[in-house]
C-alpha cells in the first residue's frame, strides 16, 4: 500500500482510474483507546460499520478484544484475525447453522434475541449448554437519533417481561440491550432507555448479569455536531448506578461509527460536466450509499492535479457511474464553480459504512487504497486536527484510569 502526505500528493502521482480509499489508521487507534480509556466496561466494536481487514487488523493491533459480529462471516473474519478475541452474535435473528456454527466451530458463548423463538433455536442448536451468555434486546425510543433503527428489533414493554425470565432460566449469564438509533444526538436517550430496561427487568423478577446500551454514539459531519462524547459516558455511568441489576453487573456498549467513521475517504473523479451536473467513479452503489439513500451530509473538498481552481463555489448534482438513474445525490453540493473534468473529490467521514456498503453493481466497484498522514476533518476526539497531524497515534484525549468491576459469574 502506497503513504502519501495529502491526498492532493496521491493525485499528482496518479491517476485516480478508480475511487481510491484514504485511510488513516491511526485515527483508529485514537478512537479505540478513547474508548478504552473512558468507558467503564467492555467495548464491543461493532463490525458492520466496517470489515475491511485494515481496520480490524488495526484495531486490533490497538489492543481492541471485543467484537460485535452480525453473521458467520463476520464471525470467521474475527476469528481468523483476531486470536484470542470474544465474539458476541448480537443480530436477533440467526439461521439454526450459524448458531451451530458459531458456538461448536467458533467458541462464541453470547447470543442475542428478541422473542421465545429464537431463544428455542439457540438453546436447541447449543444443544442445551450451560455456559450461555444470553443478551435480550428490547425495543426503545429512536428520537434522538438522525436514523432510526427502531421498528425491526427489540422486545416489546408487553413482551421483555416473559422472554428475560424465560431467558434467565436458559442461561449462566443474562444480559439486555437496546439500540438507541445512529448518530444519537441526545445523551440522554441512553438513560431513557436504560431506565426502561431497568422497569422491565423489575417486572421479569429476576437477576441480570449485564446491561449492553448498543451503538449509537455520533461522529461530526457537517451540520452534525454531537455534543462531546464525555457526556454520553457520564449519562450512561451515572444511569447504571440506578439500575436494578446485580451489584457486579457489566456494562457493555457496541460503537461501530463513533470508532471507524474518522478513519476513511475517498477520492472520485470527475469524468464529466454537464452544467450544474458532475459525473463521478463512485456513487450510491459504491462508498456513497448513505450520501444518496440517507441524505447523510459529509465533508468535501476538489483537488487539481495541474493547477488551482479559484475561489468561488457553485451548487452541484452528483451522478455515480452507474446506469441506474437512482445513482444520483441532487444536493445541492457547493463546490468550486470552475470544477471539470478530471478534477477529484474528496468526500470524508466515510470509515463507517463506506467500504461496507459498495457493492458489485454495473462492474464497477473497484477501489484502490492508500495510507495517509494528514487529518482535514473534525474530530471528536481532538479539537484542533491541526493538532494530530503528523503526531503519533498514542495521544489520546481525556484519558483516565479504567476502574474495572469484579466479576463474579450467577446464574
Amino acid at each position: 500500500m502506497d503513504t502519501f502526505n495529502t491526498p492532493l500528493d496521491l493525485v499528482r502521482t496518479r491517476p485516480v482510474e478508480v475511487p481510491n480509499v484514504c485511510i488513516r489508521k491511526d485515527r483508529l487507534t485514537v478512537a479505540v483507546q478513547w474508548f478504552q480509556e473512558n468507558f467503564d466496561g467492555e467495548v464491543l466494536y461493532a463490525v458492520k460499520a466496517n470489515p475491511s481487514p485494515w481496520v480490524i487488523d488495526s484495531l486490533y493491533a490497538a489492543g481492541q478484544r471485543w467484537f460485535d459480529v452480525a453473521s458467520l462471516n463476520e464471525i470467521r473474519l474475527i476469528a481468523d484475525r483476531c486470536p484470542g478475541a470474544t465474539m458476541a452474535f448480537l443480530h436477533p435473528v440467526k439461521s439454526r447453522a450459524a448458531i451451530r456454527a458459531a458456538y461448536h466451530d467458533h467458541g462464541v458463548r453470547i447470543f442475542a434475541l428478541d422473542c421465545e423463538d429464537e431463544l428455542d433455536k439457540i438453546v436447541a442448536e447449543t444443544g442445551g449448554a450451560d455456559d450461555l451468555i444470553l443478551i435480550v434486546r428490547l425495543g426503545v425510543s429512536n428520537a434522538g437519533s438522525v436514523l432510526p433503527l427502531a421498528g425491526k428489533f427489540g422486545a416489546s414493554t408487553f413482551d421483555a417481561p416473559a422472554l428475560i425470565e424465560k431467558a434467565r432460566h436458559a442461561a449462566f449469564e443474562l444480559g439486555v440491550s437496546f439500540h438507541v438509533g445512529s448518530q444519537c444526538m441526545d445523551p440522554m436517550a441512553y438513560r431513557q432507555a436504560m431506565l426502561e430496561a431497568s422497569r422491565l427487568i423489575v417486572r421479569a423478577g429476576v437477576t441480570v448479569d449485564i446491561v449492553d446500551v448498543g451503538g449509537g454514539f455520533p461522529s461530526i459531519y457537517p451540520g452534525l455536531t454531537p455534543p462531546p462524547l464525555q457526556n454520553y459516558i457520564e449519562v450512561i455511568e451515572e444511569t447504571f448506578e440506578e439500575m436494578m441489576v446485580l451489584e457486579n453487573a457489566d456494562l457493555w456498549c457496541e460503537p461501530g461509527r463513533a470508532l471507524v467513521a474518522e478513519s476513511a475517504s475517498v477520492l472520485t473523479r470527475v469524468e464529466l460536466r454537464k452544467g450544474d451536473a458532475l459525473y463521478l467513479n463512485d456513487g450510491a452503489y459504491g462508498m456513497l450509499f448513505d450520501a444518496t439513500h440517507a441524505k447523510w451530509p459529509f465533508p468535501m473538498r476538489v483537488f487539481r492535479a495541474d493547477g488551482q481552481l479559484n475561489g468561488e463555489v457553485s451548487p452541484f448534482r452528483l451522478f455515480g457511474p452507474t446506469c441506474d438513474s437512482i445513482d444520483s445525490m441532487p444536493g445541492p453540493y457547493d463546490l468550486p464553480a470552475d470544477i471539470r473534468e478530471g478534477d477529484v473529490i474528496e468526500i470524508g467521514m466515510l470509515g463507517a459504512y463506506g467500504e461496507a456498503m459498495a457493492t458489485r453493481f454495473n462492474g464497477f466497484g473497484e477501489y484502490e487504497t492508500a495510507d495517509m498522514r494528514d487529518f482535514p476533518w473534525q474530530s471528536l476526539y481532538v479539537s484542533n486536527p491541526q493538532q494530530i497531524q503528523n503526531q503519533s497515534a498514542d495521544i489520546v484525549a481525556f484519558p483516565r484510569t479504567r476502574r474495572r468491576r469484579e466479576r463474579m459469574r450467577r446464574r
